[in-house]
């Protein structure tokens, strides 16, 4: 319990500064890089990412039963669950990144969103590999977990409006984010979301490297 506590005390350390802010770690406290991220995650992101295949089925059943069939396949691999290549780490630098939005969890709300694409980064974060939206009311931040050699988990909290620094992870759980992030093509990347707090059931984040 204490080296949990401890592990989620430095994590959110880094997050609470905006992933690359200057916040420090404790003194003799662990490496970032041999964190396990269920020793961080909260136990509603535990069960968010558990519930990580019934999201895709979820999600994709709503968005075929309005109407987007067609759209959903030109996705590709995408939007396909069981897509995932070979992994390859992204590498640091700035990416083009798209955001889709699949299955409405309210009444009212559209089943199939598409984003234009916006920016982000990926870079080194003291053993890890930190991610931010680098505009836009809504941007994402946080930093991606080792699990398994086929994907990362990531863990983060969500920016609003005119915030200059992230909440720390853990202190409002509708700003807290957990994702998967696999590889689904040769210089493709994305960063998934199962029953994100707000408007849908999934949310896939498309990362591209910009040229």
């Amino acid at each position: 319990m204490k080296k949990a506590l401890a592990s989620a005390c430095v994590a959110s350390a880094f997050l609470l500064s905006g992933c690359g802010g200057g916040a420090k770690r404790p003194q003799n406290a662990p490496s970032l890089a041999t964190l396990d991220w269920r020793e961080i995650a909260t136990e509603s992101d535990r069960d968010r990412l558990r519930q990580w295949r019934s999201a895709w089925v979820n999600g994709l059943a709503k968005a075929s039963a309005s109407g987007h069939d067609a759209a959903l396949t030109r996705e590709g691999p995408l939007l396909q669950p069981d897509a995932a290549i070979p992994w390859q780490a992204p590498p640091p630098g700035n990416y083009h990144c798209r955001v889709l939005k699949i299955g409405a969890k309210a009444a009212g709300m559209m089943d199939y969103v598409v984003y234009p694409a916006f920016n982000c980064r990926i870079r080194p974060e003291n053993g890890l590999t930190s991610f931010a939206k680098l505009s836009g009311s809504q941007r994402p931040m946080g930093l991606f977990f080792p699990d398994g050699n086929r994907r990362m988990v990531f863990l983060g909290t969500l920016q609003l409006g005119d915030e200059k620094m992230a909440l720390e992870y853990g202190r409002d759980r509708e700003r807290d984010m957990a994702g998967v992030l696999e590889r689904v093509g040769e210089n493709r990347w994305r960063l998934v979301f199962p029953y994100p707090h707000f408007e849908s059931t999934i949310d896939v984040v498309e990362l591209i490297p910009r040229a």
